[in-house]
């Protein structure tokens, strides 16, 4: 089994909506096509832009492909649904927003399922790698708005009273549920953690046009149906603080149904031990320094900024910080048992704070 189960990485597929640039390769040394780059799919079982195993026995393999062949061995017993599915669970992305992207919306899947058949909805994350000064983004409606006001404002094109803008800086985490209304602006670079969708409702996009000289397609009708009208003036996901290891600091950053998403800040020579008994795969992402990755039968070395896919079934690993490191760690949370903890996701609004919940191009 050992030469079939090993970490996973995988060589990104690159997409060019209107809004991106080139900073993953000015930033982050990063090999890209000619062009605009607005979207690096780092690990992808999506049918439009599967990503492929860069070595070893499933080299030059899909992402569904290993999946097809491996069932639980990769995802685990938590993802039996999505193995069911032939879906891989999540979808982990790199977005350089040298433009604003359009204001949008996603379905949860009982709306996807509604409307768009057999499409998942979609819950995602966002990690702030980098932020110019003053960058922002647009999170949920602007107190005091309305679905009536809200429709008011679309008739009248004046979309851009009823949102809310939150100032970003880099380590900043947001965790945008289904029904959120959203938009990543210019000056930002993330890391986007999601169900494995392109389920997109676009909402707004600024009177721009296309590469065709058409304005882009809005999806006004759609969207009003998947607003969640209680998103108002939401804040930063706030980190909670997970047991301590010697030379490092951990904290949980979002746990939601669909994933849970952990920041390591590892010090030189810092080390981390775990296990992938089989419950579920984890994701591993160093944004920060470089670690070596031990498990039984090999190593390996991931630098900034790279991900792997670490097999449910791999067993025991550990992770060497080299330098100062900071990395992130993605698995699907065991909701029978209530694990992991519920993530404080710092909603608040002026209509007062809600309860903490584990609760397409663009």
């Amino acid at each position: 089994m050992q030469d079939r189960i090993y970490p996973l990485t995988f060589e990104p597929v690159f997409r060019d909506y209107i809004w991106g640039g080139r900073r993953l390769e000015t930033l982050y040394e990063r090999a890209l096509p000619p062009g605009v780059v607005a979207e690096s799919w780092e690990i992808s079982g999506h049918p439009n832009a599967p990503t492929s195993v860069t070595d070893e026995h499933w080299r030059g393999k899909t992402l569904p492909q290993v999946m097809a062949e491996l069932g639980t061995e990769l995802v685990g017993r938590r993802s039996r649904k999505a193995l069911d599915r032939g879906l891989f669970p999540l979808l982990i992305k790199l977005l350089d927003a040298n433009r604003d992207l359009s204001v949008q919306v996603h379905p949860d899947d009982e709306l996807a399922s509604q409307i768009e058949g057999a499409r998942l909805g979609k819950t995602e994350m966002w990690y702030v790698l980098h932020a110019e000064p003053g960058a922002e983004l647009i999170y949920g409606l602007a107190c005091g708005v309305t679905k009536s006001s809200f429709k008011q404002a679309l008739a009248e094109g004046e979309v851009e009273t009823q949102l809310h803008r939150l100032p970003i800086a880099a380590g900043d985490a947001i965790f945008v549920p289904a029904g959120t209304v959203h938009a990543l602006l210019a000056g930002a670079i993330v890391v986007e953690v999601q169900q494995n969708s392109d389920t997109t409702y676009r909402v707004y996009d600024w009177g721009r046009t296309g590469a065709n000289g058409e304005p882009r397609e809005l999806h006004i009708d759609k969207a009003l149906r998947a607003i969640d009208w209680a998103r108002i003036a939401p804040q930063k996901a706030a980190s909670v603080p997970l047991a301590a290891e010697e030379g490092m600091g951990r904290s949980l950053l979002v746990s939601c149904p669909q994933f849970a998403v952990e920041r390591f800040e590892m010090g030189a020579q810092a080390q981390h031990r775990g296990c992938c008994d089989g419950s579920t795969f984890e994701i591993w992402g160093c944004l920060q320094g470089a670690v070596s990755l031990r498990w039984q039968g090999g190593s390996m070395r991931l630098d900034a900024v790279g991900f792997s896919l670490l097999p449910a079934a791999l067993g025991g690993y550990a992770l060497s910080a080299e330098k100062p490191t900071t990395l992130l760690r993605i698995y699907i949370p065991d909701q029978a048992l209530g694990r992991p903890i519920r993530a404080s996701l710092a909603s608040t609004s002026q209509r007062g704070a809600r309860a903490p919940s584990e609760a397409s191009p663009v």
